[in-house]
């Protein structure tokens, strides 16, 4: 974790959803410029990413507008 970039990729993210046959995971997909990668999560992995989310958010100046 000492070693890691000070600029992000642009990540574009949306779930899947519950996948037909594997209703226990959720499937995240991310886009960033290196290409696509897809994530399983449980549903207490799930719950506990959009925990963090919003709490980041709401920690998040507002935007700048023009």
């Amino acid at each position: 974790m000492n070693n890691r970039s000070t600029t992000a990729s642009f990540v574009t993210a949306f779930a899947t959803g519950w996948p037909e046959h594997q209703p226990d995971i959720l499937v995240l997909s991310l886009t960033t410029n290196n290409g696509v990668q897809d994530f399983a999560f449980s549903k207490d992995q799930a719950l506990l990413v959009a925990k963090t989310i919003k709490e980041t958010a709401a920690k998040l100046g507002k935007p700048k507008t023009s």
